[in-house]
């Protein structure tokens, strides 16, 4: 499962794909900074552990906006090295994206369709995902939040030093964590199936 985010230094971290739950329209004021420095941060979760991060920046290190053109270099010159370097390009992988037009672009899925033939989960892949999808989505129920809070203990005051703890952190990530947020993954998909599609507020807020 794959997604990217932003992360501030001001410590705010912008999930591309985030929406907050509630019965009522809780009137609540969402802060955000204006023109922070930031990161954009692209990761994959798997069973085995996190791919990532890769960072879609320009020659000068500082963030850019995803481009079908930046999408499609990462999945090339990172994404499918990684998974030569990690022994599992061979094996039957599935990849799983949102419907953000950078990833659906043609180019985009020319790409994806040549290295995951009939193993994509996306908008106009194999398998269809949902536009909007927090509850289910790996890297949004855990991953960005787990990284926000160990990212800024250290009090990052550069961008670079915000990119080594963000490096430093994934690195530390166990692989058994891993492994139960995506066994946790099977559990949401049968409750969205029993909810008739609605958000899982029962697993979201499990203790």
């Amino acid at each position: 499962m794959t997604d990217k985010a932003h992360f501030h230094l001001s410590g705010y971290v912008n999930k591309q794909n985030y929406h907050y739950w509630a019965p009522e329209n809780p009137q609540e004021l969402h802060q955000r900074p204006l023109h922070s420095e930031h990161l954009t941060v692209w990761c994959g979760i798997t069973l085995f552990g996190v791919l990532g991060p890769y960072f879609f920046e320009d020659n000068k290190g500082a963030a850019v906006t995803v481009t079908s053109e930046h999408y499609v270099a990462m999945l090339c010159n990172f994404y499918e090295p990684e998974l030569h370097r990690r022994g599992i390009y061979q094996s039957p992988v599935w990849f799983q994206q949102d419907r953000a037009t950078a990833h659906t672009a043609s180019a985009s899925m020319s790409v994806l369709r040549e290295t995951f033939p009939q193993h994509i989960i996306s908008h106009g892949g194999d398998i269809p995902w949902l536009a909007r999808s927090p509850d289910l989505s790996s890297c949004d129920h855990f991953l960005w939040g787990y990284l926000k809070s160990r990212v800024f203990i250290s009090k990052p005051r550069t961008i670079s030093e915000l990119q080594q703890s963000i490096k430093e952190e994934i690195a530390a990530i166990p692989e058994q964590m891993t492994h139960w947020v995506m066994e946790n993954l099977g559990v949401r998909l049968k409750q969205c199936l029993r909810n008739g599609g609605r958000h899982l507020s029962d697993v979201l807020f499990k203790t």
